[in-house]
């Protein structure tokens, strides 16, 4: 996944959940799901959340925890899909926008990673961590292009301090974790 576009994902959720505590799902139930989720146990915590999902289908906090739980266990067309769903159903959170951000961008699809990012910063342009992926996205897109100047002209010396920079900045995709909304 492409440097710091994925880092933890874990502290939306939290956040998320909590400003959740008045919807349907008990606490409690959020609580030990986060548990679950912490211990690696991310097939009951997936179980867990169908049966809240069962109970309130359109619950968005739900509904992005799930996602999120997928993301991190590799299931990335499924959470594709449900941060897909949930900018549809959606569109002023802007956490939703930032994960699929995050998935396109590991994917290398970094055109609809900028759109994403977009959406998410018109839901709310004080969105550090949409602003923080986009910087590192454009980074990225930096990095590439520099290379690619490099390779078409080697003796180009203006390149390598350019290029020296942004690998400091940003590490090549499958080497760190996206900044993501947990």
């Amino acid at each position: 996944m492409p440097s710091a576009l994925l880092r933890p994902v874990r502290a939306l959720v939290a956040l998320l959940l909590c400003c959740a505590a008045t919807l349907a799902p008990a606490a409690d139930e959020r609580s030990e799901i986060n548990r679950l989720v912490a211990a690696g146990e991310t097939t009951e915590a997936l179980a867990r959340l169908d049966r809240l999902l069962q109970q309130s289908p359109r619950e968005p906090q739900l509904r992005f925890q799930k996602g999120v739980v997928l993301a991190e266990s590799g299931r990335t067309p499924e959470a594709r899909e449900i941060f897909t769903q949930l900018t549809v159903d959606y569109p002023e959170i802007p956490e939703p926008h930032n994960n699929l951000a995050v998935l396109h961008a590991a994917q290398g699809d970094y055109d609809k990673a900028r759109a994403a990012l977009d959406a998410a910063l018109r839901a709310n342009p004080d969105y550090a961590v949409a602003h923080q992926n986009m910087g590192d996205l454009y980074a990225q897109l930096a990095r590439l292009s520099y290379t690619q100047a490099l390779r078409l002209d080697p003796s180009n010396a203006a390149l390598p301090p350019k290029l020296s920079l942004l690998r400091d900045l940003v590490k090549p995709a499958g080497t760190a974790a996206p900044r993501t909304t947990p």
